[in-house]
């Protein structure tokens, strides 16, 4: 048995450059900035192989629409589906982004928003978009999970691995606990965008099968998610015995399902018309 004094209590700062107890340049910021930044790389990687049907000129425009999905639709998230109460009896926190909280499902739900607003505008197809912007999603994802280790939030169940973590310092208490956040960045993070990236070069989908990408996306994050969510500390009550993010993770995988299904008949019926 490995001694409570062998295990590494958690005392990395939530902040690269700090200027005072609250204010600075935090990791979790730089997470999302570098993010952003990698998928619209990404993306105009895509349209320079001749992959993508957004012209490099409107990627910056496609990324901004994103942006706002994601903040908006990720924040109201945290809130409506992990904290509702939170919204009557501190409407302020809605607005306090500094403090954390930020729901994955949300973001996703911000994003499709955001894909239809820019698919309408620009005459460019939605199941397209949701294709490529699924191919860069698990690198925001992926960085995202360790700025949560890094804040020392979002921490495992207690546990005696070798590598278990003391969260004290953020609330964790004097238990050493599994750094779920880091087998979340390895699975949804790392795993998730070799897939979408080995799927995305290595076959055709994204032009004959538009949607499929998205649906296969969806249905892989929910799996790996409910994965990692058995090593996490449920940061909300349970829903029929499953933690939310599992719970939520189960309509992913009905609307990953569906995508599926389209895009099959989509080909179906351009393989009709082509003959």
């Amino acid at each position: 048995m490995i001694s409570p004094l062998a295990y590494w209590v958690h005392d990395l700062s939530p902040f690269l450059i700090q200027f005072n107890e609250s204010f600075g340049v935090r990791y979790y910021g730089l997470a999302y900035l570098l993010g952003f930044l990698g998928g619209a790389w990404l993306l105009g990687r895509f349209a320079a192989a001749g992959r993508s049907q957004l012209p490099r000129e409107r990627i910056t425009d496609f990324m901004v629409a994103l942006v706002f999905g994601v903040m908006i639709g990720g924040r109201l998230g945290w809130f409506l589906l992990y904290h509702p109460t939170m919204l009557f009896s501190d409407p302020l926190s809605l607005v306090r982004v500094w403090e954390g909280g930020m729901a994955s499902h949300g973001g996703f739900l911000g994003v499709a928003i955001a894909l239809w607003w820019f698919s309408r505008s620009n005459k460019i197809p939605f199941l397209h978009l949701g294709d490529l912007i699924v191919a860069c999603a698990p690198l925001g994802l992926l960085l995202g999970r360790i700025a949560n280790f890094i804040n020392g939030e979002l921490w495992g169940k207690p546990s005696s691995v070798a590598w278990a973590v003391i969260f004290s310092n953020t609330g964790g208490d004097d238990v050493p606990r599994h750094p779920s956040q880091l087998y979340q960045a390895a699975l949804e993070g790392a795993l998730l965008l070799a897939l979408m990236q080995w799927r995305f070069w290595r076959s055709d989908i994204v032009k004959t099968s538009p949607g499929r990408l998205s649906g296969e996306f969806m249905i892989a994050y929910a799996i790996l998610r409910a994965i990692g969510e058995i090593f996490r500390e449920p940061d909300a009550s349970l829903f029929f015995g499953l933690s939310r993010g599992t719970f939520y993770s189960i309509f992913l995988v009905a609307a990953g399902a569906v995508l599926i299904a389209l895009s099959r008949r989509s080909a179906k019926a351009d393989a009709s018309t082509r003959t």
